[in-house]
């Protein structure tokens, strides 16, 4: 649990939110409504202060010199996230690709990564970049590229409304910010797992792919 989550306050916070849009929060509907945002806040909050690079680096495993050189693809990694303009969720998936250096990491590594990550106030942007820095410094990768499809409900919920609306952005270091090796990896996401395994997925998952 984050220690600097302060529920108390935020019971009293919500609790004087629904005051201030003429709500009565003594009604039984709404009575236990401050406890359960702030259940919910201590989930979606969870990630701050916390050190990704250290999830990263904590999942690593010594890399054999066959296996340099390959692209490792994880894809579809579903993520939520809150936007931290309007305090409401982005939820999506995420592909992630990484070129190995001395170390792989193990597939549930990567899913911790990200959820460390996603799980604090956020732009999907920087989500994105704050991601792929983790894996790339936690494990010292030759390269790492993370895309995100994500909804955005301060899009979907408010404004235009634009219901069918989603955002993709790319993030990119090493070897896979560059043009090529960034439409290599690109493609394998594109093309599905078989062509994500003949490039060292599987390989990947031999060295554990931990929950």
């Amino acid at each position: 649990m984050n220690e600097r989550l302060d529920r108390v306050r935020i019971e009293a916070a919500v609790r004087e939110l629904l005051l201030a849009v003429g709500e009565d929060p003594d009604r039984p509907e709404l009575e236990r409504t401050p406890a359960r945002v702030a259940d919910s806040y201590v989930e979606f909050f969870a990630g701050i202060g916390v050190d990704a690079t250290a999830i990263a680096r904590s999942g690593a495993v010594h890399s054999e010199d066959g296996e340099r050189g390959q692209l490792v693809v994880v894809r579809d990694v579903r993520f939520r996230s809150m936007c931290e303009h309007h305090l409401l969720p982005f939820t999506g998936v995420a592909h992630l690709a990484y070129a190995p250096g001395q170390q792989l990491i193990g597939l549930g590594t990567l899913s911790r990564v990200l959820d460390a990550v996603a799980s604090r106030p956020q732009l999907q942007e920087r989500l994105g970049e704050q991601v792929a820095e983790a894996v790339a410094e936690g494990l010292d990768a030759a390269g790492v590229l993370v895309v995100l499809d994500a909804i955005h409900q301060c899009v979907t919920a408010r404004g235009e409304r634009q219901s069918g609306s989603s955002t993709v952005t790319v993030a990119a270091t090493g070897t896979l910010a560059d043009a090529a090796g960034r439409a290599e990896a690109i493609a394998l996401i594109g093309a599905g797992v078989g062509a994500a395994a003949g490039t060292g997925h599987d390989h990947a998952a031999d060295h554990g792919a931990d929950a």
